[in-house]
């Protein structure tokens, strides 16, 4: 269909208003026809509004006449029309056709790649793994295979549940769903320990099934087994079962800072200038050249790729940098300011690790000095539900 629209668009095509009261049954006989309309809006039960190629026009009259329906054009567009109005320029119009041409041979190949639903991988990742499969930007849509492309994803990455490739017009989507990494999950008819996935310190072991390995004191290292998936009896002697049980203990988070005494600060002034280039696939046309006019200047660059229709695009690309003039400013501090800033950063980075602040039993600060700079320690003391279930094996 993209290829159809995209031959209408060169040959021409009109932009027409039908009328009647049987509008459905005019947009079904031009599907049974091969009769191609796009644009399609119905702006009331009567009126519809479409675009269609000027070979498909001269059918629609026929449609119309079996259907009771009134068409009229609204607008005539397409290159076609264009070069009958200037058919005696003909340097403009050989232009113009050179101008079709390129497009039309430029249309069989990948100017752009489109990776969606990744959320958490990164699109570089992907884009590198297609690329080693063969798929690249200038790549022949024809040698293009979407299934060892597939293949390759799915064996390189296993935080991947699905992929999917879909070539429209010059552009390849490339479309993810990220696998939902879960633990493991012990069966409940299975034998298993509780262990610690933290290092901590015991203040309350209940043992629902299973038996205690640790008591209130106790400090614990990750891995080591809190309730044990076994049972002693002095007749049974050792039964193995599914442990369950809650263990509540205390865990330390720790965060550090170093502030300087001293401290250059970039202050942005505010001043800009920007640059710009174009780049025709690997090769540049830059319209600024020489340096920036800032001595101080962070750079930020911005790409746009050329595109025709929504999927159709060309290997042009205009980039604009904008560099941002920035000043150098020394900060310097007291003793007590840069605690105080160094405090509020790692306890900022440590409000971000815990879920309920209120599970906060306790607040260490430890401060390092020196002549440049002092060293801010902040720890944590938090009341958790720790453990997890693993699996004995024989």
């Amino acid at each position: 269909m993209q290829i159809r629209v995209l031959i209408n668009y060169i040959c021409g095509y009109v932009d027409i208003v039908v009328e009647g009261y049987y509008i459905e049954r005019f947009i079904n006989m031009c599907v049974s026809k091969n009769i191609l309309l796009w644009n399609l809006k119905r702006e009331r039960a009567t009126i519809l509004r479409a675009k269609v190629g000027i070979n498909d026009f001269k059918r629609l009259k026929k449609v119309c006449k079996n259907t009771g329906c009134k068409m009229k054009i609204n607008s005539k567009k397409g290159i076609a029309f264009v070069l009958n109005r200037y058919k005696k320029r003909k340097v403009f119009a050989g232009l113009l056709i050179l101008i079709v041409l390129v497009i039309v041979s430029l249309s069989n190949f990948v100017w752009n790649i489109e990776v969606v639903g990744n959320n958490q991988i990164p699109k570089e990742e992907i884009l590198s793994i297609v690329e080693q499969a063969g798929l690249k930007i200038s790549k022949l849509k024809s040698s293009i295979d979407t299934k060892e492309i597939i293949n390759k994803i799915r064996i390189e990455r296993e935080d991947i549940a699905w992929v999917g490739i879909e070539i429209k017009g010059t552009n390849v989507i490339i479309k993810l769903v990220e696998a939902d990494m879960k633990p493991e999950i012990v069966n409940e008819e299975e034998y298993c320990n509780i262990v610690a996935d933290k290092n901590c310190m015991i203040m309350k072991v209940n043992a629902k099934n299973g038996t205690p390995i640790v008591k209130e004191g106790d400090i614990v290292k990750k891995g080591d087994i809190l309730i044990g998936g076994w049972l002693e009896g002095k007749y049974t002697g050792t039964r193995y079962v599914h442990s369950q049980g809650e263990i509540i203990a205390k865990v330390w988070y720790t965060d550090k800072q170093k502030i300087y005494l001293k401290e250059n600060k970039k202050e942005e002034t505010g001043n800009l200038e920007n640059k710009y280039y174009i780049k025709l696939n690997n090769f540049k046309i830059n319209f600024n050249k020489g340096v920036s006019k800032f001595e101080n200047y962070d750079t930020i660059e911005e790409n746009k790729k050329l595109k025709i229709f929504s999927d159709f695009y060309l290997p042009i690309e205009l980039v604009k940098i904008t560099n941002k003039e920035y000043k150098n400013i020394e900060n310097e501090y007291s003793i007590e300011e840069a605690k105080e800033i160094g405090i509020q950063q790692a306890e900022q980075e440590l409000n971000n690790k815990i879920d309920n602040k209120n599970d906060i039993l306790n607040k260490q600060v430890n401060v390092y000095e020196n002549t440049e700079s002092i060293e801010v320690e902040v720890t944590y003391e938090v009341q958790e539900s720790v453990g997890t279930k693993e699996k004995i094996v024989f």
